[in-house]
C-alpha cells in the first residue's frame, strides 16, 4: 500500500520529453486517486494534441508500475492559457535575465557557440554542422543547432524532420531529432516558399531564435550561418562576440579563395578560428585508391592564410540509403571522422 506522497515522489523521475523537466515541477499532475494499488490521475498537457502523448503516459505507467501500481490509469487534459502564460514565464525567467538577455550569452554560462561558415554555398556547410551536432550528443554533450540560415534553410530536410516546435504563446520548444535540438526558420514556412526580407528582419528572427527558444540547459549551440559575409553573419558576430568558427571549404582553389573572406571576417570580429573543414576530400574507390575529385590544396593553403589547421578531412560517401537524412551512422566512414572531430573540439 502507498500514499499519494508516494506517487508525487516517484513521477518527479519522469520528465516532460520536450522541456525535460519533471511533470510534477511543471504542475501536470493533478487529482491523484489511489485504491489499494490502483492509481487514477488527470495529466495537463502543455498543448491540446500534444505530439508526445503517448511517451508521457508510457513514462507515467512504468514508474507507477515500479513502484507497485497494478493498475494505472490516466486522464488527459490540457492546460488553461492562464496556466500557460504561468507556465512559459516560469521557463523563460530561467532562461534570459531580467534585462532580455538569454543566459546562456552570458559569459559564465558554460556553453560554446561554434558558428560553421563558408564562402560560397555548395561546400557542405549544413552537413559538417548537423553531423558535428550529432557527434557531440553521442559523445553524451547537450546540443543544440540553430539554422541562422535564413534564406537557404536546409537542416530539417536534411535531418528528415517533419514534426514543428511546440509553441507556449510566442515562446518555442526546439525540435528534437539525433538528440540534438533545432530552431531553424524551415519549421515556420509553408511549403518551401521563399524568405523575402531585408536586413532588419533577418536581425530580429536571429534575435527571436536566441530570446524566444527554451533551449534549457546546453554544452554547445551550433549555428549554421548562411554562405558569405551578409547581414546574418554581421549580426551573429555582435550578438554571440564569444563564438569560435570552423570554416568549410572543399579542396578546390577556387572554393578556398572565396572561403578566405568568411575567414578574415571572423578574424576582424575577433572570432576565435577553431580550424578548417575540408569537405568532399576525395572518394575513395573498391581498390582503396583515393581520387581527389576537386583536386588537392585548397584547404591546406586556406589554412595557412587564415594561420589555423586543417582539423578534417571529409570524404565523399552516400549517408544511410532510405532514411531520407544525411546523418551518417556511428560506425560509417564519415561518421568515424566526425567523431574524432567532436572528440578534438572537447579538448581543445
Amino acid at each position: 500500500m502507498f500514499v499519494k506522497e508516494d506517487v508525487i515522489n516517484a513521477l518527479k523521475q519522469v520528465e516532460d520529453p520536450e522541456l525535460h523537466q519533471s511533470i510534477v515541477d511543471l504542475n501536470m499532475i493533478r487529482n491523484i486517486q489511489i485504491n489499494d494499488t490502483q492509481i487514477a490521475l488527470d495529466i495537463m498537457l502543455t498543448i491540446p494534441g500534444c505530439p508526445l502523448k503517448a511517451t508521457i503516459q508510457q513514462d507515467v505507467e512504468k514508474t507507477l508500475q515500479a513502484i507497485g501500481a497494478s493498475d494505472v490509469a490516466i486522464t488527459f487534459g490540457a492546460m488553461s492559457d492562464q496556466e500557460r502564460r504561468e507556465l512559459t514565464s516560469m521557463l523563460k525567467s530561467k532562461n534570459v535575465t531580467d534585462q532580455g538577455m538569454p543566459n546562456m550569452l552570458l559569459p559564465n554560462s558554460g556553453v560554446q557557440f561554434i558558428a560553421i561558415t563558408s564562402g560560397k554555398g555548395g561546400v557542405g556547410k549544413s552537413t559538417v554542422t548537423i553531423n558535428l551536432a550529432v557527434a557531440l550528443a553521442r559523445l553524451g554533450k547537450r546540443v543544440g543547432i540553430l539554422d541562422a540560415d535564413i534564406y537557404g534553410f536546409s537542416i530539417p530536410a536534411m535531418m528528415n524532420i517533419e514534426q514543428k516546435p511546440t509553441m507556449l504563446d510566442q515562446t518555442a520548444i526546439p525540435v528534437e531529432s539525433h538528440g540534438v535540438k533545432i530552431m531553424s526558420m524551415g519549421f515556420f514556412t509553408k511549403d518551401n516558399q521563399p524568405v523575402m526580407w531585408r536586413g532588419p528582419m533577418l536581425n530580429k528572427w536571429i534575435r527571436n531564435f536566441l530570446v524566444n527558444t527554451l533551449w534549457g540547459d546546453l554544452d554547445y549551440l551550433l549555428i549554421d550561418l548562411p554562405p558569405g559575409t551578409g547581414d546574418v553573419a554581421i549580426d551573429m558576430a555582435a550578438m554571440i562576440p564569444q563564438a569560435q568558427e570552423l570554416i568549410v571549404t572543399t579542396p578546390h582553389l577556387a572554393a578556398s579563395h572565396v572561403a578566405l573572406r568568411a575567414g578574415l571576417m571572423a578574424q576582424h570580429t575577433k572570432h576565435t578560428i577553431l580550424g578548417v573543414v575540408e569537405n568532399m576530400a576525395y572518394f575513395e574507390g573498391p581498390d582503396g585508391h583515393k581520387n581527389f575529385l576537386f583536386g588537392q590544396g585548397g584547404a591546406e593553403q586556406l589554412a595557412d592564410l587564415l594561420q589555423t589547421n586543417v582539423i578534417a578531412h571529409i570524404p565523399f560517401a552516400q549517408p544511410e540509403e532510405n532514411t531520407g537524412s544525411s546523418v551518417y551512422a556511428e560506425e560509417s566512414i564519415i561518421g568515424e571522422v566526425f567523431t574524432h572531430l567532436a572528440e578534438d573540439l572537447l579538448y581543445q
